[in-house]
C-alpha cells in the first residue's frame, strides 16, 4: 500500500470510531447545533513555547494556559517548512508531494491544477451550513483566497493592515538584509497589524451570528522582521538571553544537500576534516549565520524573536478572554497551530527552509469540549496536515474524500492513542524527512541520507544513517517514504506530472 493509501485506510478507520464517540458524526449527539470554531494561525512559532519547553527564556503565559485546557500535541510537524506550501497543504489537505506546491514563491495554488478545485476547510464548513469569516494571515500572502471566506477583514483581497517601522533601518546594522532584521517599535500595541487583527476578532466572538461560525484569526509575528513595542524587549534584558546550542562541526555528517541548506554551500567534502564555525562561516560570508555572527547580533536576534513571541502571545490572550467572557464558552473548538519552525543558529542556519526538527517542529494544541481533556500531552508524531479530517470528526461535518491527512479524533480522546507510522516533511521535490516518536530520518533527491535518535540525541548533532546497526530501522523508516513526488508546479509546466500515482 502507498504512502498515500496507508493515509487514506487508516483516516477512515479512525473516523468510523469517532464517529460512533461523538454520537453520529456529532459533536454533542444527535440534534444538537453544531459547534463553533476558533481556528488561530501564528506565522513562524518555532517551539519556544513554556508548555514545549523550547527556550528557557520565552515568556507564553496565554499560549500555556490555551495548552492546558485541552490537548497539546508536542510532536507536531509541517507539511513543509516554508509559509506557502504549509499553509496550502494544511488548508486543502493535499501533501506537497501530491499537488507539486513545494516553495515560496510559486504561483497562486489555484493556478495549480492539482488545487484549482480543491475544497478549503472554511469552504468545506460553509457547506456544512456554516458563516466562515477570517482576519490576517491564514493563507500565505500570495495565497490570500477570496472564495475561501464569506467575509475577511481587512478585506478578501488583503489579508492583514500593515505595522509601523522604525525609524532607520536596518536596526541590527546588518546590511542588504531586507526583512531579516529585529529592534523595539516606539509605538503603542494598537499600532500593530496583529493587534488589530484580534480586535476585529474579539468583535465577532462579542456578537450573536445567525449560523454556526467558523472564525479565523491570523496572527503575523513573530515573521520577521521582529519590530515589536519596546516594552516587550524590555522583558528580556541582552545580558540574561540563552542562545541556542550549537556544536562547531555540525555540519561534517550532514549530507551536501543538507549543507546547503544550511549556508547555501557545500562547506564539507568526502573526507575532509571538521571544520571550526569560524573556519565554516569564512568560506559561507553571504549565509545568514555568518552576517549574524560578524555584525555580533545573534544575541539581539533571539531578544527580537523571544519580543515578538511574547508579543502574539498578548494578542492571543485578548482573544481567548474575549471568548471566556461568553457564556457558551465552554461550546467552541478552538484549534491554534503554527505553519513551521524555526531555525536562530542551530546547524548554523536561520529562518525555516530545511527538514531539521527546528524548521519541521511547530505548535498545535487543541480544545474540544465534550472531548478533549484539560491538560491532555499527546507525544505521538502528527502534522498539519492532520487538521482537515479531524476538524470534520470534532464538529460531525459531512466526510470529506481526497484528503491526506490522518484524523486525530482518537487522540483528543485519548492523547496516549498510539500511531504505528511516522509522519512526512518535505523540501523540494523528492527531499522528505520522516519523523515518528523517537526517530527522523531524512532522504534527499540525491540519495543522501540522515537519521537522528530522539531519545539519546534531541538536538540532532550525530547522523546515524551511514553507522554500522541502523539497516533496519532505514529500513522501516524508508517504507513510509511517498510513492508520489510530483513535479514542482509553474506556470510554463502547467502542472505536468502533478497529482498521485497509483
Amino acid at each position: 500500500m502507498s504512502f498515500i493509501g496507508r493515509r487514506e485506510f487508516l483516516a477512515g478507520v479512525v473516523g468510523g470510531v469517532a464517529g460512533v464517540m461523538f454520537g453520529g458524526g456529532s459533536l454533542f449527539g444527535a440534534g444538537r447545533k453544531k459547534p463553533n470554531v476558533l481556528f488561530i494561525a501564528i506565522d513562524d512559532l518555532n517551539d519556544w513555547v513554556g508548555c514545549l519547553g523550547g527556550h528557557p527564556d520565552t515568556i507564553t503565559p496565554n499560549l500555556d494556559r490555551l495548552a492546558g485546557r485541552g490537548v497539546l500535541f508536542t510532536n507536531a510537524h509541517c507539511a513543509a517548512p516554508a509559509c506557502g506550501p504549509s499553509r496550502s497543504s494544511l488548508m486543502t489537505g493535499v501533501l506537497p508531494c501530491v499537488s507539486g506546491y513545494y516553495k515560496n514563491g510559486q504561483p497562486f495554488f489555484r493556478k495549480n491544477p492539482a488545487l484549482k478545485n480543491a475544497v478549503t476547510i472554511p469552504q468545506h464548513f460553509m457547506a456544512n451550513g456554516y458563516t466562515a469569516i477570517g482576519a490576517g494571515k491564514i493563507h500565505h500572502g500570495s495565497d490570500h483566497d477570496a472564495a475561501s471566506w464569506d467575509e475577511y477583514w481587512p478585506s478578501k483581497t488583503k489579508m492583514k493592515p500593515g505595522d509601523p517601522l522604525p525609524a532607520k533601518r536596518p536596526v541590527s546594522g546588518i546590511p542588504r538584509t531586507a526583512h531579516f532584521d529585529w529592534g523595539p517599535l516606539d509605538n503603542p500595541d494598537k499600532a500593530m497589524g496583529d493587534w488589530q487583527v484580534a480586535d476585529w476578532v474579539i468583535g465577532q466572538i462579542k456578537k450573536d451570528h445567525d449560523k454556526p461560525l467558523f472564525l479565523g484569526c491570523g496572527f503575523y509575528r513573530p515573521h520577521l522582521p521582529w519590530y515589536v513595542p519596546q516594552k516587550y524587549f524590555d522583558k528580556f534584558p541582552l545580558d540574561m538571553i540563552t542562545l541556542p546550542d550549537v556544536k562547531d562541526d555540525d555540519l561534517a555528517d550532514v549530507p551536501a544537500m543538507g549543507q546547503k541548506m544550511a549556508v547555501r554551500k557545500v562547506v564539507y567534502e568526502d573526507g575532509a576534516k571538521a571544520k571550526s564555525i569560524d573556519e565554516i562561516l569564512a568560506a559561507t560570508p553571504g549565509c545568514d549565520h555568518a552576517r549574524v555572527v560578524k555584525h555580533e547580533q545573534w544575541r539581539q536576534a533571539v531578544q527580537g524573536y523571544l519580543a515578538s513571541i511574547n508579543f502574539v502571545d498578548t494578542c492571543l490572550g485578548r482573544v481567548v478572554q474575549a471568548l471566556d467572557e461568553r457564556k457558551d464558552a465552554d461550546e467552541w473548538v478552538v484549534i491554534l497551530w503554527s505553519d513551521h519552525g524555526w531555525h536562530l543558529g542551530e546547524k548554523l542556519h536561520w529562518r525555516k527552509f530545511s527538514l531539521w526538527e527546528e524548521a519541521t517542529h511547530n505548535v498545535m494544541m487543541c480544545v474540544a469540549p465534550g472531548v478533549t481533556m484539560p491538560g491532555g500531552r499527546c507525544d505521538e508524531p502528527v502534522n498539519l496536515i492532520d487538521i482537515y479530517p479531524t476538524l470534520v470528526d470534532v464538529c460531525g461535518l459531512t466526510k470529506k474524500d481526497g484528503l491526506d491527512g490522518i484524523s486525530l479524533a482518537g487522540q483528543l480522546l485519548d492523547p496516549k492513542t498510539e500511531k504505528t507510522e511516522p509522519t512526512l516533511t518535505t523540501h523540494g521535490r523528492e527531499n522528505h524527512s520522516l519523523r515518528s516518536k523517537r526517530w527522523r530520518y531524512t532522504r534527499y533527491a540525491d540519495g543522501g541520507e540522515e537519521l537522528y535518535d530522539h531519545k539519546s540525541d534531541p538536538m540532532e548533532w550525530t547522523n546515524l544513517a551511514d553507522k554500522d546497526g541502523y539497516a533496519k530501522i532505514k529500513k522501516n523508516m524508508k517504507a513510509y517514504l511517498p510513492k508520489t513526488n510530483a513535479e514542482k508546479f509553474t506556470l510554463a509546466t502547467k502542472g505536468k506530472g502533478a497529482g498521485r500515482k497509483t
